[in-house]
């Protein structure tokens, strides 16, 4: 069970993600306007989900004083409160107010649009709660671009971990992700997801895309 935690400062907008995350393997932990509204002593949360049609610099300032309170309890050898572990997923059309937060996240973390669809949602929380980055290209290019005044987003791309290497390959045979999920052992979700990393490092939009760019920098071997 994945346990949500839902943060947005208006009430349909609560409403309408509890019913797009309604799901068997999810469960919502608690809902909150606000980020500082929450008791990390009181929630326990696997996905902390962020919506808010512009970031708050107010909860990005507490996300961030989470994490260095996070950080303190672990060097004291004391076991971090959930809420400041969770991963964190942001739906907002301009991540710039959370770049900072986000450039030390040691955690997983995602960014996606508001209008972000019922099954890329699911599928990010199954994601992050399995300890992978997602997001939406544009947004991490707006991201990138904040984050590091001056440097281009392919400079910014992190290399494909070994398990994205093999998704790859596994693509570029024509493989449709189920027959890539049953040949690696995964789940559907993870599939997807590694796709979606894939994508975003290689800075592709389609899987002809990823795959040339994959061969021209000697990932995959035909």
């Amino acid at each position: 069970m994945i346990r949500v935690l839902l943060i947005a400062p208006i009430p349909a907008m609560r409403a309408g993600l509890r019913a797009l995350i309604s799901d068997a393997d999810i469960q919502i932990a608690g809902e909150a306007t606000r980020l500082d509204a929450i008791d990390p002593t009181q929630i326990e949360a696997d996905v902390l989900i962020y919506a808010s049609a512009s970031a708050s610099s107010l909860d990005a300032s507490t996300f961030r004083l989470r994490q260095a309170q996070d950080d303190a309890s672990l060097s004291a050898g004391l076991p971090p409160n959930s809420v400041s572990s969770a991963s964190l997923l942001i739906l907002c059309n301009d991540p710039s107010t959370f770049a900072p937060a986000l450039r030390s996240q040691g955690r997983a973390w995602g960014i996606l649009p508001l209008e972000t669809t019922r099954e890329e949602l699911l599928a990010s929380i199954h994601a992050l709660a399995e300890g992978l980055i997602v997001g939406s290209i544009p947004l991490m290019k707006k991201l990138f671009n904040t984050t590091d005044e001056g440097a281009t987003f392919d400079e910014l791309l992190s290399p494909l971990s070994d398990r994205e290497v093999e998704v790859l390959n596994l693509l570029a045979l024509g493989h449709p992700n189920k027959q890539i999920a049953v040949e690696l052992g995964i789940s559907d979700h993870t599939v997807k997801f590694h796709v979606s990393s894939i994508y975003n490092k290689l800075n592709a939009t389609n899987r002809a895309e990823a795959i040339r760019r994959g061969v021209r920098s000697g990932l995959i071997s035909l």
